[in-house]
């Protein structure tokens, strides 16, 4: 196929589709890293405007990483509803862009379109959207999940307390997930970052968050991010497990680096399904975020959006009750400033949300990134009012223990009266029923954790 147009008498030309799509990419520091980035503005429009032209069945049929030598790209391609992609395989980039926007088309259209498709084929749609668009696509195709409680739907803002702690105490993590249950966050999960990968350390941590759940008739779930072979082997040992985490990769060579691979997530998922306490049917958490293939070296010469997306293809086949892309923390080497930031984050949260996946986006940023609060404030806002399943909760919006700066406790509620919005259905009841919320509305007695000291 001919990769080729002219542009203000300028004649553009692209060898391969791999080029193509990194050069009709949104500038991102990694991609130049990696070599694929357009040189200009000009070349970049270029590159869109061919990009436009090029069939769906093109992208289907030139994976990022080639069928046999991949497992990702054999899920990703093998769970494709070929019904749906014959109807579609004809339609230009272009065309679909048109399609996802139109007023006509609705959300059971999009979500059974999804079906259909790959994760090259989304990302190729995903790059000629304006930012808006990305927001107006995203906030159409509403994806819930269930667990202890239910997350995304329509009218709600959900939020990870994420309680982290230099050094793991029990004692000062539980002082950190009281102040944030005061203010609402936790509905998503009680999620802790652990500094001790440990069986020991873990299952603790397990212990005492479910003890907290238990003792105050929580609905909601908990987390400990440790490595997945952790936590399955506290399922095994029957530690209290709500949410089973792991960070992934695009690639097989990618998840390598991460000590994993689809066999162990899909033995990991069938114990969760069998020992997780709370009743389901979505048992997973997964994080990932743009750039990380780069720095493995697994990216196959492709661009970070691309291997993103097909981290959410391989989501996909889990059911995972939430997707978080950590969109800021992998630092300025691969988002170099808070405008790229904000694009990758609302690129993530499209592709996952088209994926068929419920996204939640980590508005964050290292301090050696170009960026400040006030970025990720306005990042925050961008994805509220996409449709965003959740964000974090963070102890004053900086990390102890990860040290990144990040969304605070207080920032969802802010963004639910912002919006009009709402806890999960079940969690918004329960904090009725301490006095810390009526009628979609903090009352005097939030933000005060020492009502949890009183049993």
């Amino acid at each position: 196929m001919l990769l080729r147009t002219k542009l203000h008498g300028k004649t553009y030309e692209f060898p391969d589709i791999r080029l193509l799509m990194g050069k009709a990419n949104e500038e991102k520091s990694g991609d130049r890293l990696a070599g694929v980035c357009a040189d200009s503005a000009a070349e970049r429009v270029a590159a869109r405007l061919v990009l436009a032209e090029v069939p769906l069945s093109v992208l289907h049929d030139t994976p990022a990483v080639p069928y046999e030598d991949d497992e990702v790209t054999r899920l990703i391609h093998d769970s494709v509803d070929q019904t749906v992609y014959n109807e579609i395989k004809g339609w230009k980039v272009g065309d679909f862009r048109e399609w996802l926007l139109a007023d006509t088309t609705t959300p059971d259209m999009i979500r059974r379109i999804s079906n259909g498709l790959t994760a090259e084929m989304i990302a190729g749609v995903t790059k000629l959207m304006s930012n808006l668009d990305l927001m107006y696509a995203a906030k159409r195709i509403p994806v819930t999940a269930h667990c202890a409680n239910t997350i995304g739907s329509p009218g709600t803002l959900s939020s990870r307390n994420q309680p982290n702690h230099p050094t793991d105490s029990p004692e000062g993590i539980r002082a950190e997930i009281y102040e944030g249950l005061s203010y609402g966050s936790g509905d998503s999960v009680i999620g802790i970052n652990p500094v001790d990968d440990s069986y020991g350390s873990v299952s603790r941590l397990l212990d005492m968050t479910y003890e907290v759940i238990k003792t105050w008739d929580i609905p909601t779930q908990n987390c400990v991010l440790s490595h997945v072979t952790t936590q399955m082997k506290c399922m095994e040992s029957g530690s209290p497990v709500g949410l089973v985490f792991q960070s992934l990769a695009g690639s097989q060579k990618g998840n390598d680096s991460f000590g994993i691979s689809v066999g162990m997530l899909d033995e990991a998922y069938e114990l969760a399904k069998k020992h997780c306490f709370p009743k389901g049917p979505n048992f997973m958490y997964f994080e990932t975020g743009q750039g990380a293939e780069l720095s493995a070296e697994a990216h196959n010469g492709w661009d970070q959006l691309v291997l993103e997306a097909r981290c959410y293809g391989l989501a996909k086949r889990y059911h995972p009750f939430q997707v978080n892309t950590v969109v800021g923390f992998i630092g300025p080497e691969y988002l170099y400033d808070a405008r790229q930031i904000q694009r990758a984050g609302l690129e993530d949260h499209f592709m996952g949300k088209l994926t068929g996946i419920p996204m939640g986006v980590d508005a964050c940023y290292t301090n050696h990134a170009r960026a400040d609060q006030n970025a990720i404030e306005n990042l925050a806002v961008m994805l509220t009012a996409a449709g965003c399943n959740y964000f974090m909760g963070v102890p004053m919006g900086d990390d102890s223990m990860l040290s990144y700066q990040c969304t605070s406790y207080h920032d969802a509620p802010t963004l639910r009266q912002l919006f009009n919005l709402r806890p999960a259905p079940e969690f918004e009841r329960w904090m009725e029923s301490l006095g810390l919320i009526k009628n979609g509305v903090l009352t005097d007695k939030a933000g005060d954790p020492t009502i949890f000291l009183k049993r």
